[in-house]
């Protein structure tokens, strides 16, 4: 059985992940584009080892996923993108501009996030005030009782 992922570890495996996906995916600025690229499409011009580099890198991202809890189909579509990101960068020049342009370490990191996103809204539903309210009842009690024991 594992242990439950508190808030702040996922918090931090978020912050890493958003580090390693910028240096993986989006590092460097292309001159005068709004292009940027990272080191796995530049390890992905080596054939077939830069591609299969690429995918062992991307493991890192669904390693993350799975310590913060991610759910199986989340992990499924990490998966997913982590294939077609290979099998993508495999094909011969198409290839290597096609790595430029999936971003699958960004998408993966999109996607945690946006379950831990759902995850905490679905946690965190507000709860019925009742200490504030008995603490109000109590107050206009003794008020009006005060205001009750001085008019006679």
């Amino acid at each position: 059985m594992s242990t439950p992922v508190s808030q702040d570890d996922k918090q931090a495996a978020l912050a890493r992940l958003n580090r390693f996906s910028q240096m993986a995916d989006n590092a460097i600025v292309i001159p005068f584009t709004r292009f940027r690229i990272g080191l796995e499409p530049i390890i992905g011009l080596v054939p077939v080892l830069g591609d299969l580099a690429g995918l062992l890198m991307s493991c890192y991202v669904l390693l993350e996923a799975h310590r913060a809890g991610a759910s199986p189909r989340v992990k499924q579509q990490m998966v997913r993108n982590m294939l077609i990101d290979f099998f993508g960068g495999l094909v011969p020049i198409v290839g290597d501009i096609f790595d430029f342009a999936w971003k699958a370490n960004v998408r993966n990191t999109q996607l945690l996030r946006e379950h831990l996103e759902t995850e905490l809204s679905v946690q965190q539903k507000p709860r019925f005030p009742w200490g504030q309210l008995l603490m109000i009842a109590g107050g206009l009690a003794v008020i009006t009782a005060l205001v009750v024991l001085f008019a006679l």
